[in-house]
């Protein structure tokens, strides 16, 4: 009687046990889907490049005359051109894919943020003159995933009074201005350090 006991016992704990392990990856699986879930409705980036350890995807776009680096005013925006900064700030980020795109017309620029603002880790902008004027540019920065850094060679504020106004500010995530081209690092910065966080 008591090893038909014994036998039954062990049956039960054994099937108990099993169940128990099952149990848990079921629940260790459900844990790793809310993770991803999570990552995919965070706002900035894109949380598949962070979970297969992918270099993170910085758009720099510069609008209207900033191709006129080193040439326009070297008093105010110094005598480097952009073509000449960007392999320092590349090099100094190795592990960052930093794409650059310059235009002159409004709605490149809109086209451009709008072919990467939902899949690239950020962007870096300075719209020029069209951060005084363009309501497009607001609404197409507000329309995207990726978070947006404004950035400014000069300090705007030490400038004409119509430079001090932003239409843009409010729909970006901060703003870094005054530093020269070294403000194109600043943000990269602060985009390296939001993804960190998220």
């Amino acid at each position: 009687m008591f090893i038909v006991f014994f036998h039954f016992y062990y049956l039960w704990l054994r099937r108990r046990y099993f169940h128990s392990i099952i149990q848990k990856k079921r629940t260790l699986s459900f844990c790793i889907l809310l993770a991803y879930l999570y990552l995919c409705t965070k706002k900035g980036g894109n949380p598949a490049n962070r979970l297969n350890n992918k270099p993170m995807k910085i758009l720099i776009l510069n609008g209207p005359n900033l191709n006129l680096l080193g040439v326009r005013e070297p008093g105010i925006y110094g005598n480097s051109s952009f073509d000449e900064y960007l392999p320092q700030l590349r090099a100094k980020y190795p592990d960052v894919e930093i794409e650059y795109y310059q235009s002159n017309i409004e709605g490149e620029m809109i086209n451009k943020m709008q072919e990467v603002g939902f899949t690239y880790d950020g962007i870096i902008l300075n719209a020029g003159a069209y951060t005084h004027t363009s309501v497009a540019l607001h609404d197409c920065i507000r329309s995207l995933k990726s978070p947006v850094i404004e950035v400014h060679i000069s300090n705007v504020h030490q400038r004409e009074p119509f430079r001090h106004h932003s239409l843009i500010s409010s729909a970006c995530k901060g703003v870094i201005c005054g530093f020269g081209l070294d403000s194109y690092r600043l943000a990269l910065e602060a985009l390296l350090t939001l993804n960190i966080k998220h």
